[in-house]
């Protein structure tokens, strides 16, 4: 098993500590339960959906929950009595939790159970506070564009 160091990384950044634990937590985790599989995909700038197979839950069987940063999927199996004797079981008939670590700002937006297909839109939502802004040095008056909005600065100071 490989080992990650960071710590050149470390020394340079500042703010970045939750993210290097969280590779290195993953490194040391390595061959972890595959199940229930899984596929994400990013649907555009801003929007995410995470797709698991998980043939045979219902939604009552299912628990969704959504913390600061972190998206965790459980699933409780029930248990059902066979008609008949079983001669071969290929079907995952156990409960699992799922946990997705989330950037800052990633909401869940819908989740829906179809087909033995759980979707769950994710969608990033930045505050109009934490936006990039064009910072004036002293009394500069000049016509700034930050993320193609214009502000006129010289409208301002009259």
């Amino acid at each position: 098993m490989s080992r990650l160091d960071f710590t050149p990384y470390r020394r340079s950044t500042v703010g970045f500590d939750r993210l290097f634990d969280m590779l290195e937590s993953n490194v040391r985790q390595g061959g972890s339960d595959n199940y229930p599989p899984f596929n994400i995909e990013k649907r555009g700038d801003d929007e995410y959906r995470i797709t698991l197979a998980i043939a045979g839950f219902r939604p009552e069987d299912l628990d969704i929950t959504a913390q600061q940063n972190l998206l965790t999927v459980t699933g409780k199996k029930r248990e059902e009595a066979a008609d008949g004797e079983m001669l071969h079981v290929g079907i995952a008939n156990r409960g699992f939790e799922r946990r997705f670590e989330l950037a800052d700002y990633v909401r869940v937006a819908n989740a829906d159970l179809r087909d033995g297909l759980l979707v769950i839109d994710l969608v990033r939502e930045v505050p109009e506070a934490m936006k990039p802004k064009k910072i004036l040095i002293g009394d500069q008056k000049t016509l700034n564009v930050v993320d193609g909005d214009k502000k006129d600065d010289e409208a301002n100071a009259a």
